[in-house]
């Protein structure tokens, strides 16, 4: 990376793949991993990557939207994101693709509104920045 200036570097180091462990550099994230009973794995006790990128996409894309909304000297109350990561097939290459959609909820903000902060959050997020042009990614009003 020769034009980013990090800021922040968060480290995390995998063993087993998507049936091994995750641990942050700091200890303060430390998880199993397991496939999901969808994807042909056991289930159980532990996460996966799609459940990790959903909660780290909705933290950004939410802040995201705090910040537009202040800019724009909008009052958010009891704001809410869930996040839905997709995983299916890639009929392309055999392998798997991901999706997103962001269910966006604005209690107390018209519609139309609410629709002209989500887009403006989502050209700002880093995350959203990250993902254009590679995954679909849907903004749900709700």
């Amino acid at each position: 990376m020769t034009t980013l200036k990090a800021l922040y570097t968060a480290t995390a180091t995998v063993k087993g793949g998507r049936e091994g462990s995750v641990e942050s550099s700091d200890g303060v994230l430390k998880h199993d991993l397991k496939m999901p009973k969808e994807l042909g794995g056991p289930g159980g006790n532990g996460t996966n990557p799609e459940q990790l990128f959903a909660a780290g996409y909705g933290a950004c894309y939410e802040s995201a939207l705090a910040n537009i909304a202040r800019k724009e000297g909008v009052k958010l109350q009891d704001v809410s994101v869930t996040s839905n990561v997709l995983i299916g097939k890639d009929e392309s290459d055999g392998g798997f693709k991901l999706g997103v959609r962001l269910d966006v909820s604005l209690p107390g903000i018209e519609r139309s509104q609410a629709e002209d902060l989500a887009k403006k959050a989502h050209e700002f997020c880093p995350y959203s920045k990250a993902t254009r042009g590679n995954i679909e990614v849907e903004l749900n009003i709700v």
